[in-house]
């Protein structure tokens, strides 16, 4: 079961999936979505927008450490936790 930053994190990563993408899940591959560089850019900024947090990473840096929706919900979790 999905806890709530989980669950809004791939709410924000359906608004930019490919319409018809498969059901999303913390193993979901970001690129299965149709997820480029300039999306993954912008789930960043407004994730970091929401919970004060700023991911420190370029897009090439991104793509290798974000493999799935996984990854960025324990990338997140660990900045909020960091900021206190």
């Amino acid at each position: 079961m999905a806890d709530q930053l989980a669950t809004e994190i791939i709410d924000k990563i359906k608004e930019h999936a490919e319409p018809g993408a498969e059901e999303i899940t913390v193993n979901t591959e970001l690129t299965s979505l149709g997820i480029h560089s300039l999306e993954l850019t912008e789930i960043i900024f407004d994730l970091e927008e929401k919970y004060g947090i700023e991911i420190e990473m370029n897009t090439v840096e991104a793509w290798s450490n974000l493999k799935n929706v996984g990854d960025m919900i324990e990338a997140v979790r660990a900045l909020i936790a960091q900021k206190g």
